[in-house]
């Protein structure tokens, strides 16, 4: 009896799922897989993503993977946190597009011709409330001579008066500021007001601009500070030094520069004021040249921080050179591309400071290659010594920097 109920009872579980099965069928939504013997629900699918969609993904993980190599690399080579804040100010002075080119070599504008030509401007757009802040009060030309491993810095008076292209005669300082309000745009040069600063500057002296550098005022301040200061040697022709107060809002003076002959150890605030003081401000003494002692000071601190900068301590100290990296990247602005100023790294760190010429045309192997001359609007000015528009001597002069006479020596094996 207990073997025929056993037997029914399996012949009934054996047919119960057929019939659940029929009437799962008849379901409008319901869909039966015979492999997993389940059902799913049609009210609620689940669509396959498209192949083509697996592609794009693929390639967005490939460049987020080598980005993150090349950012690992960057702060094992930078010691972490200084290789943070050069990839951040990276970031700020070239572009994000600088990050995948931080490694690929290049040549430079130039360099096979055997000089590349850089030209400096600062102005202090970063002061609030400076009037004029857009006026480039310091031009500078530097240039590498990439066959010898020599260099010379050329100091580009702001009172020079030239005829500034499509703007008429006006002093040289205001060409970057005509640029930035017409919006410069000319094929060869940088947009703006660099732009018409290096065709002013090119024209005028007959030779190339290959780069140019914006700078302003804080820079000097900021990456003097970063370095942990650095050393001018003052060797005014007053016996006192140099003293240039400054007036503050109280018209209260305060020493803007107050240093004495010889060697000086220089903070950022004193860096900035030597920078910028010409000792026209009333009380100042050792200022004999007025401005052009002015660029001389700032040929120097160029040279100090090119020093320091590059000491070993302070390549190996990760906190000065992420202090020395924002200065640059708050301050600069540039059209190198990070690969090209890896190289001019390269090229300067080969040239010692006594093979860089350090200039100004009113001392050309001492000769004044420059005249007074007051304009049509009455304002004081600098001419070239030959007359508005002759700049021959200028030309001739820059020439002889970049291509300097060979001395000649005797052959003293032969007695001649």
């Amino acid at each position: 009896m207990r073997k025929k109920q056993h037997e029914s009872a399996n012949h009934d579980r054996a047919a119960y799922p057929d019939n659940l099965l029929d009437l799962n069928r008849s379901l409008q939504d319901y869909t039966y897989h015979p492999t997993t013997h389940e059902g799913a629900d049609l009210r609620h699918p689940q669509p396959a993503a498209p192949q083509d969609q697996e592609k794009p993904k693929k390639r967005w993980k490939t460049v987020l993977k080598r980005t993150a190599i090349v950012l690992g690399v960057i702060l094992l080579l930078g010691g972490g946190y200084a290789g943070w804040k050069l990839f951040a100010n990276q970031i700020k002075i070239f572009g994000w597009g600088s990050v995948i080119s931080a490694f690929q070599k290049t040549k430079l504008k130039g360099e096979d011709s055997g000089h590349v030509n850089i030209l400096l401007a600062g102005n202090s757009a970063d002061a609030e409330g400076h009037g004029g802040a857009q006026l480039t009060d310091s031009i500078m030309l530097v240039s590498i001579n990439t066959q010898n491993n020599t260099a010379f810095m050329l100091s580009i008076p702001r009172d020079l008066y030239v005829d500034i292209p499509g703007n008429g005669y006006a002093k040289i300082n205001e060409a970057y500021q005509d640029g930035e309000q017409d919006k410069f745009s000319e094929s060869g040069y940088a947009a703006g007001g660099m732009g018409l600063l290096e065709k002013t500057v090119s024209e005028h002296f007959n030779l190339p601009i290959h780069y140019y550098a914006l700078v302003d005022y804080a820079a000097v301040r900021d990456a003097v500070n970063a370095v942990g200061g650095i050393t001018v040697n003052i060797q005014s022709s007053d016996p006192r030094g140099l003293y240039d107060p400054s007036p503050d809002l109280y018209n209260n003076y305060q020493a803007l520069v107050n240093l004495s002959n010889g060697e000086n150890k220089i903070n950022g605030v004193q860096a900035l004021g030597l920078a910028r003081a010409r000792g026209n401000n009333w009380r100042a003494y050792g200022y004999a040249l007025s401005d052009f002692t002015r660029t001389q000071n700032q040929r120097q601190i160029m040279l100090a921080l090119k020093d320091k900068a590059l000491s070993a301590s302070t390549l190996s100290n990760p906190v000065k050179l992420g202090e020395l990296f924002d200065s640059l990247g708050n301050n600069v602005h540039t059209d190198l591309t990070l690969p090209e100023v890896r190289r001019m790294y390269e090229l300067g760190k080969q040239i010692q400071n006594s093979n860089i010429t350090s200039v100004g045309l009113n001392d050309a192997n001492g000769e004044n290659l420059l005249a007074s001359y007051t304009t049509k609007y009455g304002q004081s000015a600098l001419i070239p010594k030959k007359g508005v528009d002759d700049y021959t001597g200028v030309q001739a002069y820059v020439q002889k920097l970049l291509n300097p006479a060979v001395p000649a020596t005797s052959d003293k094996t032969t007695g001649q």
